[in-house]
């Protein structure tokens, strides 16, 4: 199921198929440096497993979804949506993207396409996002989709990290 579509993408939940093209781009050590436990040996099983689990609740419209390009029907990454805080008004959003497609414009397609989506069908009110510090096209992303930091600290790891919150506006 067609979660949204960009001029360039399709975000979809996931099928059978897809996990071997995502296991690939959570392998790469590369893709997963601002993840934050940075793991980047998984198996087909763990993967699966952690899909599963952030899709429980897929009925809400959260969890982790399939990126795909729309000419290619190449699988590029994930996007997702968490009920990190176990408030449906206030989730959080990530996404993962390989490194060849980093710096041509997917993660803003990704990030706003997320953005609508969560306060023009599910109704959230706030919508936040957490990266490292020094994951610099992160941060400028955030702020391109209009969302402003509100806190920084130290994660277990010793990095440095933000966050961001975007609330829904009246006008939405």
């Amino acid at each position: 199921m067609t979660i949204f579509e960009t001029n360039r993408l399709l975000v979809r939940h996931p099928e059978g198929k897809d996990f071997r093209d995502l296991l690939r781009i959570y392998n790469r050590a590369e893709n997963m440096r601002y993840i934050s436990d940075g793991k980047h040996n998984w198996t087909i099983e763990e993967l699966c497993g952690k899909i599963e689990l952030a899709n429980n609740d897929s009925e809400s419209g959260i969890g982790i979804f399939i990126v795909k390009q729309k000419g290619t029907g190449k699988v590029i990454g994930e996007a997702g949506l968490f009920n990190s805080f176990q408030d449906y008004k206030k989730l959080e959003l990530g996404y993962i993207i390989d490194i060849a497609y980093w710096g041509k414009g997917y993660g803003k397609e990704i990030c706003s396409g997320l953005v609508n989506f969560c306060f023009k069908q599910l109704n959230t009110e706030t919508l936040i996002a957490r990266m490292y510090a020094k994951n610099i096209a992160s941060v400028t992303l955030s702020e391109k989709c209009g969302m402003r930091r509100i806190e920084e600290g130290l994660a277990e790891n010793g990095e440095k990290f933000l966050v961001f919150q975007k609330r829904k506006s009246l006008t939405s």
